[in-house]
C-alpha cells in the first residue's frame, strides 16, 4: 500500500475575490506578463528588455531604468500581422525579436520576419536587405559587425549595413531545390533537438558554415484551413516513427557565395542527427552528432579545407541518452553535461588549441557530483575558467544557480527556496535571476555575481484573490522511488466522502510538473477548488530531474508504468483526505497529457469524466527523434506501438470524455482526434468534441482559452457533480 510520507499543513478558509474563467484567461495573465526579451550588450553596459510596447534600457551599475526606443519608434518598425503558425511558432520557440550589434550601438529588430537595423546615436532605423514580410528569419550579425546574415527563401543571404541602399541583400547560400534548406531549421530538429539556428558565422567573419537539410524523402502531411470558401491545404514535412529522416550535410561559404565546401561528415550510422556545430577557430569546425537510436553520441573535430577529421569524444547509454545538447568549445576546453553516474552533471574536456587536430584524446574532468541534476548550462567563462550552472542541489523541487571553477570549486549565487533561472551578462559579473514559488508569480531582479540583488519587476495583482497554497505528498512508488504530488482541496471542505477529485498529470518525458515554482495552473486548479473539485498534481517515473534511472522508466513504457504511479498517489491522496469521493475521479491533460487521459480511462473503469486535449492518439503518427527516442523504431518494437497507443483500447474507454483538438495543430496532427473517434463510433461509444480552428498545438488566444476552460469545467460539473 502507498503511503503519504508527509503532508503541509491543513487549508484554511479563504475571503479573497472569487475566480472565473473570464478573469484568468480573458484579459491576459491575472500574474502579469513580466518583461520579454531580456537581453546585453555585448559589452555588457546594457540590459534591454520589451515592456509595455517600450524597449527599456536597465543601467546594470545603478539598477535605474530609462526608455531606450519608444513605443512610437518600435510601433513603426512592425511589420504585417502574422499569422496563427507564425505567432504560435515564435511564442513556443522563444524567437528573439532583436539583437544588439557587435558594436553595442546599434540594434536589429526582427518584426514577424521584416529586419530593422536602428542606430542609437541618431533614433532611425533603416530595413536591411529590403527583405520582404517574414522573409528574413534568424538574423545574425558578424563578429566584425560588418555584415548581418538571415534565411530568406529558405537560403542564407548576407546585407552589409554600410551600403545597404546602394545594394541590399545578396544570397551566399541559396537554397538549390524547393525540398532542400540551406542554414534553415526544419519542424522536427527544432522541436525535438531544440535547434534555434542552422549556421555559424567563423570568427574572422571570412566564412559561414551551415547544415544543409534534404527533406525530398520525408513524407508530408497536409494542415488544412477550413475557414475559407475554398479551403487551403499547407503540406508539412513531418517525419513519423520509421520513416526517412530529413538528410543533412555540413558546408562552408564564403561572404561572397559561390563555390561551397562540403565537410566530409564522420559516419557513425544511418541518418544521424546533428543537433550542434560550430567553430573551433577559423580553419577548423566542430560537429556533434547523435545516432538515430539516440544512444550514441559523438563530438568531432573537423577541417574543411584538409577534408581532414577526427573524433574527440564518444557518449553512449544503452537506453537513450539525456537530452540537453549543448556544448561549449573553444580556447583548448570542452565543457558539456551527461548522466553517465546517474545525474546529469558537468564535465571538462580539453584539447590542444594550438593544434585541435591532435589524436590525443582528451580526459575528461568531471566538474560537478552528487545525488541532483545540473538542469541547464548558463553560462560559460573562458577567461575566469568558471561554469555557471543550474541545479536541483539540495532540494529535488527546487531550482538554484551556481558556479563551479575549472578545479572544482563551487560557490550558490542564489538564495530563498523556490525556483531561479538566470540570464548572465556576458561576462559573468552580472545576471538577471527570474525567481518564482508555488505561490509566488515570478520576480525579475538584476544581480552581481559578487554581490546583493534588486528586484526590477514584480506584480502583486493576485493579492486579493487571496490563493491557497497546495498540500504536498509524498509517495512511495512501486520500486521505492519517491513520487511527489500537490493536492487542493476546496475551502473548509470536511464532510466524507463530499468532494470529487480531478486528476491532472502530464506524466511523459520531459516536463517537471511539480515544483516549488510559479505556474498558471494553480490558477484554474483554485477556480476548480472554487466549484467543489479537488485537484490533484503528481510526477511519476519517466517524467524530469531526478536523475537517469527515474527518466529512463518511460524506455519502451508508455504506458504502464505511469499509469501504476498515478493510480498510487490517487489511492493515498484517498486514504489521507476523507472528503474525497474515491467514486467520482475524473481526469484532464495536454499533449502528451491527453494521451495520457485516454490511457488512463481506456485502463481504468475508475474515472467518470475525461478530458483530452490535443492527444496523440496512436504513436505511429507522432514525429521521428521523439517517439523513437523511448520507443525505438516500429519494425523493432511493434507490441509497444500497439500496446501503448491507445487507438487500440478505444472500445474500452469508461466515462464521459470530451476531445479537444486545434485544426492547425502542426506538432500532434488533428489525425490523432479522428483515428480515436472512428474507434469509438465502431464501439458505439458516446464522446463529446470541441475543434477550434486554425489553431495550433497550444490553442493560443484569450476567447478560445476562454471558450476552452468553461468547456472543461462545464464538462466536469456535468458529469462529476
Amino acid at each position: 500500500m502507498a503511503a503519504v510520507l508527509f503532508a503541509a499543513p491543513a487549508l484554511s478558509q479563504t475571503n479573497g475575490i472569487p475566480l472565473t474563467v473570464e478573469r484568468i484567461f480573458a484579459h491576459g495573465s491575472l500574474a502579469g506578463n513580466p518583461p520579454e526579451g531580456l537581453t546585453w550588450s555585448p559589452d555588457g553596459k546594457h540590459l534591454t528588455y520589451l515592456d509595455g510596447g517600450e524597449l527599456i534600457d536597465l543601467d546594470p551599475g545603478s539598477g535605474k531604468p530609462h526608455v531606450l526606443v519608444s513605443r512610437a519608434k518600435l510601433a513603426a518598425l512592425s511589420g504585417a500581422a502574422d499569422s496563427e503558425q507564425d505567432r504560435d511558432h515564435r511564442d513556443r520557440y522563444k524567437m528573439a525579436s532583436y539583437l544588439w550589434a557587435p558594436d553595442s550601438k546599434h540594434l536589429l529588430f526582427d518584426s514577424n520576419g521584416r529586419l530593422w537595423l536602428y542606430d542609437l546615436g541618431n533614433g532611425t532605423g533603416i530595413q536591411v536587405g529590403f527583405t520582404d514580410t517574414a522573409s528574413g528569419d534568424d538574423p545574425k550579425f558578424s563578429p566584425n559587425g560588418e555584415s548581418i546574415s538571415f534565411i530568406r527563401n529558405h537560403g542564407i543571404s548576407i546585407a552589409r549595413p554600410r551600403d545597404l541602399s546602394a545594394s541590399g541583400a545578396y544570397p551566399v547560400a541559396a537554397a538549390p531545390n524547393p525540398t532542400t534548406t540551406n542554414g534553415e531549421v526544419d519542424w522536427v530538429y527544432e522541436e525535438e533537438l531544440d535547434v534555434r539556428s542552422n549556421y555559424a558565422w567563423a570568427p574572422d567573419s571570412k566564412n559561414i558554415a551551415f547544415l544543409q537539410m534534404n527533406e525530398s524523402s520525408v513524407p508530408l502531411y497536409p494542415l488544412t484551413d477550413w475557414i475559407p470558401s475554398h479551403a487551403t491545404v499547407d503540406m508539412q514535412h513531418y517525419p513519423q516513427p520509421g520513416d526517412p529522416n530529413p538528410d543533412v550535410r555540413l558546408g562552408v561559404v564564403g561572404t561572397a557565395g559561390g563555390h561551397i565546401t562540403w565537410v566530409r561528415m564522420p559516419i557513425h550510422g544511418g541518418q544521424d542527427y546533428v543537433p550542434r556545430f560550430g567553430w573551433v577557430d577559423r580553419h577548423t569546425l566542430w560537429m556533434e552528432t547523435l545516432s538515430r537510436d539516440q544512444q550514441h553520441r559523438y563530438l568531432d573535430f573537423v577541417e574543411p579545407g584538409s577534408g581532414q577529421g577526427r573524433q574527440v569524444l564518444e557518449i553512449t547509454d544503452e537506453r537513450f541518452l539525456d537530452d540537453n545538447y549543448d556544448i561549449f568549445v573553444g580556447e583548448g576546453n570542452i565543457v558539456l553535461t551527461q548522466w553517465k553516474d546517474g545525474h546529469n552533471h558537468v564535465y571538462l574536456y580539453r584539447y590542444d588549441p594550438r593544434n585541435p587536430m591532435a589524436p590525443a584524446a582528451p580526459e575528461a574532468k568531471q566538474l560537478t557530483s552528487g545525488e541532483w541534476d545540473v538542469t541547464a548550462l548558463s553560462l560559460v567563462d573562458q577567461e575566469h575558467k568558471q561554469v555557471f550552472y543550474a541545479s536541483n542541489e539540495g532540494n529535488v523541487l527546487e531550482q538554484q544557480i551556481w558556479k563551479v571553477s575549472y578545479d572544482g570549486q563551487r560557490a550558490q549565487l542564489t538564495t530563498g527556496a523556490g525556483y531561479h533561472d538566470a540570464n548572465f551578462s556576458p561576462a559573468g559579473a552580472a545576471f538577471v535571476d527570474r525567481y518564482s514559488t508555488r505561490m509566488m508569480p515570478p520576480r525579475l531582479s538584476l544581480c552581481q555575481v559578487q554581490g546583493k540583488c534588486n528586484v526590477f519587476w514584480s506584480n502583486t495583482a493576485l493579492e486579493p484573490y487571496k490563493l491557497r497554497e497546495p498540500e504536498q505528498l509524498q509517495v512511495k512508488a512501486g520500486d521505492g522511488s519517491t513520487l511527489y504530488a500537490t493536492l487542493l482541496l476546496p475551502a473548509g471542505a470536511s464532510t466524507p466522502a463530499s468532494v470529487p477529485l480531478i486528476v491532472n498529470p502530464y506524466g511523459g518525458p520531459g516536463p517537471q510538473t511539480v515544483a516549488n515554482r510559479w505556474g498558471d495552473a494553480l490558477l484554474f486548479d483554485e477556480l476548480l477548488a472554487q466549484h467543489g473539485f479537488a485537484v490533484l498534481h503528481a510526477d511519476n517515473r519517466g517524467t524530469a530531474n531526478r536523475g537517469r534511472d527515474f527518466a529512463q522508466a518511460a524506455y519502451h513504457n508508455f504506458g504502464p508504468v505511469q499509469l501504476e504511479d498515478q493510480l498510487a498517489v490517487i489511492d493515498a491522496a484517498l486514504q489521507h483526505d476523507p472528503q474525497l469521493d474515491g467514486k467520482r475521479l475524473g481526469w484532464w491533460g495536454w499533449s502528451w497529457g491527453g494521451s495520457f487521459t485516454l490511457y488512463a480511462v481506456t485502463h481504468s473503469d475508475r474515472f467518470k469524466a475525461a478530458v483530452a486535449v490535443a492527444p496523440v492518439t496512436d504513436w505511429h503518427n507522432y514525429d521521428s527523434i521523439y517517439t523513437e527516442r523511448y520507443m525505438s523504431q516500429p519494425a523493432d518494437f511493434p507490441t509497444g506501438y500497439k500496446d501503448f497507443s491507445v487507438v487500440n483500447s478505444a472500445a474500452s474507454l469508461k466515462g464521459r470524455l470530451l476531445l479537444v483538438h486545434g485544426t492547425g495543430d502542426d506538432n500532434v496532427h488533428m489525425e490523432n482526434s479522428i483515428q480515436f473517434i472512428q474507434k469509438l463510433i465502431e464501439a458505439g461509444i458516446p464522446y463529446d468534441l470541441q475543434l477550434y480552428p486554425r489553431k495550433t498545438h497550444s490553442i493560443a488566444g484569450a476567447d478560445v482559452r476562454t471558450h476552452l476552460y468553461n468547456r472543461i469545467l462545464s464538462h466536469f460539473e456535468q458529469y462529476l457533480k
